[in-house]
This record gives C-alpha cells, sequence and structure tokens, in this order.
C-alpha cells in the first residue's frame, strides 16, 4: 500500500488566495486531518467573494488503497463565510502563536488574516470531528467550524468617511505573531499590532503602487517590500529615515516619448510583483516582475544585481514560495500551467561590492528544476504545508514524513505530495 501524492478539492467559485495551516486545531494534535486544512478564497468581479476552510474528508485517503477506492472529494468544506472584495492574500496564524498571551483570543481557537480593502482579522473555532467521517466515504452532514470576523483595519492614513486604499498584501511576523505588516497602492506599508488593533507607524515605501511585503524571517524590525516603481527595498523599524534600495529592475533601453530627453527622472521600469525569502538562508530572495517568465535570486549582501536567474517557465509567472522545511527548495508557478520546484541550497554566496568592482560579474541561470507538474489550465497561486509529522491511520497504516505544495487553478485546488 502506496502514499497518496495528490489531494484535490473543486470549490464553488473561482479560487485565489489560499493557505495550508501552520499547525493542528486545538486539542487535535495527533489527528491527521487536523493538519490538511487549507484556507481558500475567491476570486469574482463583484461584493460576493467568499472565504473558506476546508479540510479533509477521511483521513485513509492518505493511502492509495485499491480495496476502498474513494468515492468522496478528498476535502469538504469545514465553514465559509463572506469576505465581500477579493483577498489579494491571506494567511493562517503562525506557529508560534500557540505560545502567545493574546489579548482577547479564545485558547480554543485559531487566527486567520486577510486583506483586500482592509486588513481582516478573523478567528476560526473548530467544533470536532465531523459525524460519521470514520468511514471512507460518508459526508458529514454540516460544517464543523465557526469562522468569525474579529475585527476590520483599514489603512490609517485615510481620512474619516473616506474609503481606504486597497491593500496588495502583507505579512505576518513569525516571532512576534502580534505583529503585521500591510502594503498598499497609495504607496505606503503599514506596522500592525494586532493585540491592540492599532496601527504602530505607517511610512511611505516607494513611488509608485505596492505589490508585496515580508518580513525578514528571525527579526521583528526588518522588512522588504517590492512595487510597481521596479525596485525592492529594506526598512527597518529602528531607523525609519532611511530605506535600502536593494534592486532595481534595468531602465528600458528606449525612454518614453513623455519622459523630456533634459528630465533627470528614471525611466519606468517593469513593476515587481513578489518577493519571497529563503527561509533558510535569510540573505536570498527570490522576485520576478510583471508579466515576465523569469524568477531572480538575489543575494542582501551585494545588492544592485540578481545571483541566480530561474528560466523554466514558458510564460508569465504569478506565485512563488519556498519550502518551510527543505532548505532551498522554491516552487514557481505561472501561466504556462506549470508547477516548477528548484533547488537553491548551494547558491555560492555573491561577491561583495567591493570584490566585484571593476569586474564584469556574470549571474548564474538555472534552466532544469528538479521536478515540474503540469496542469490543465493557468495556475494562479501556490501554498506550502510544514513538514507533517509521521501519523498512525485508523486502519493502522502510517505514513512517512511529508511536505505538500497547494496550488490554485481555476475553480480547482490540487495538493501534490513533494
Amino acid at each position: 500500500m502506496s502514499q497518496t501524492t495528490l489531494l484535490e478539492y473543486e470549490a464553488p467559485w473561482p479560487v485565489y488566495a489560499l493557505d495550508w495551516c501552520n499547525t493542528p486545531a486545538p486539542g487535535q494534535q495527533l489527528r491527521p486531518k487536523s493538519s490538511f486544512r487549507l484556507a481558500i478564497s475567491s476570486f469574482t468581479e463583484d461584493y460576493r467573494n467568499r472565504l473558506a476552510i476546508v479540510g479533509l474528508r477521511d483521513e485513509n485517503v492518505l493511502l492509495d488503497d485499491d480495496d476502498y477506492p474513494p468515492v468522496e472529494p478528498d476535502f469538504y468544506m469545514m465553514a465559509d463565510t463572506m469576505h465581500g472584495y477579493p483577498a489579494t492574500k491571506l494567511q493562517w496564524q503562525p506557529s508560534s502563536s500557540t505560545n502567545f498571551n493574546w489579548n482577547s483570543k479564545s485558547p480554543n481557537s485559531e487566527l486567520l488574516a486577510t486583506v483586500g480593502d482592509a486588513l481582516r482579522i478573523w478567528e476560526l473555532f473548530t467544533e470536532g470531528e465531523p459525524k460519521g467521517s470514520s468511514f471512507l466515504g460518508r459526508q458529514s452532514t454540516q460544517p464543523q467550524a465557526k469562522l468569525a470576523q474579529k475585527i476590520a483595519l483599514s489603512g490609517s492614513k485615510s481620512p474619516p468617511n473616506v474609503s481606504a486604499a486597497p491593500l496588495t498584501s502583507f505579512s505576518w511576523n513569525s516571532i512576534t505573531p502580534s505583529l503585521l505588516v500591510t502594503s498598499s497602492i497609495d504607496t505606503t506599508c503599514t506596522v500592525w499590532d494586532i493585540n491592540t488593533f492599532s496601527a504602530i507607524t505607517q511610512l511611505i515605501a516607494h513611488d509608485r503602487e505596492v505589490y508585496d511585503v515580508a518580513w525578514l524571517p528571525s527579526s521583528t524590525d526588518i522588512f522588504c517590500s517590492v512595487g510597481a516603481d521596479g525596485s525592492l527595498r529594506a526598512f527597518d523599524l529602528r531607523s525609519l529615515e532611511h530605506s535600502t534600495i536593494l534592486y532595481e529592475t534595468p531602465a528600458p533601453k528606449t525612454a518614453p516619448s513623455a519622459i523630456p530627453p533634459s528630465s533627470s527622472a528614471r525611466p519606468p521600469s517593469a513593476p515587481l510583483l513578489r518577493i519571497a525569502f529563503n527561509p533558510s538562508d535569510h540573505n536570498f530572495m527570490a522576485t520576478y516582475h510583471l508579466d515576465s517568465p523569469d524568477v531572480h535570486i538575489l543575494d542582501m549582501r551585494s545588492p544592485g544585481q540578481p545571483v541566480v536567474e530561474l528560466k523554466g517557465h514558458r510564460r508569465q509567472v504569478n506565485a512563488l514560495g519556498f519550502s518551510q522545511s527543505d532548505g532551498g527548495s522554491l516552487a514557481t508557478v505561472g501561466d504556462d500551467c506549470q508547477l516548477l520546484l528548484w533547488d537553491l541550497s548551494n547558491i555560492p554566496p555573491a561577491p561583495s561590492p567591493q570584490a566585484s568592482r571593476g569586474t564584469d560579474t556574470k549571474r548564474m541561470k538555472y534552466t532544469e528544476p528538479y521536478l515540474a507538474w503540469s496542469g490543465q489550465s493557468e495556475i494562479n497561486n501556490i501554498a506550502w504545508s510544514p513538514q507533517l509529522p509521521r501519523f498512525t491511520l485508523s486502519n493502522g497504516f502510517s505514513t512517512s514524513q511529508s511536505e505538500w505544495v497547494a496550488i490554485a487553478m481555476g475553480k480547482s485546488v490540487k495538493c501534490l505530495r513533494v
């Protein structure tokens, strides 16, 4: 009997944002199903979007057993709620949240966060095992969780009675889980304390829209952002008077005619859309340009140019993410319907700016991922699971340690064991 390598869920609406739970539900640490929960949200062009929690219907689907072929979907919807505008990003609470001293959170609940028209904090109460779930193929009679919004926080830059600028992304601090930083199309980043539901600081981060933001792993002070001005910038909460530009996309060879020849303004560059840090080596980060099939790997110790280019996609990249446990595994997805996994564990350090001055330093180019999976349509988003432990199932069989990648493509969510 072998272990399943693919789990699937078909949502009632197009899926965009998704995330894999970082910890089992309170009181269910030994239940395999509790580690296989996803938060997903819809993307429809109206004010009727949904946020949902889906969970594994039966733990026995983790094994390929010809004697008991599956007759139901692998996942079922545990809870859902109205979200209004589409969520541009969602995230489960970090694993450090379980030991954090929250002001107004039940010990039997979990937190989620979403951004769109506002930063929304949600509380999830898991009610227990679905009725009849110990039998393969038996359907639960009702969702087994309750999802409630705790608060919606809008950008503090907006005056009263004026709608805040949409939020494009956010990053939840893994060390101090009360800290979140959001990015907005109004050029700002805002650092929030969600334990007191207040903004700590707001700063103008870019010259144009800010598209993504990420805390430096193991830091509560430093975060980086990317935006429509084509720059990747680093900020330190201990010294907000200055920021460091770590990378700028090359200016176009031919300046647009709207810019006078005498102008000192830099011609517009290709926007940078997403950023992700390598949790195994915090010096390295990944980013990509608008409409680009390539991914750039940057080294914070040697800013200015990529150290590696990943050239595997045939059409634009839509999302990327590093494995939480496997040192240096990066997943990328795109409009070419491909999921590619790259091994970045052996990238040599970039030469320092002083050492490389006056020399022609050529970036490395990777063209062969160590794993490729093709879907039937464009893949819009991705989420890694944490490293899942060995589970003993109700039928007596055991699973090995595993890590999974969840992808969103149309209405389908597919989870691949990697």
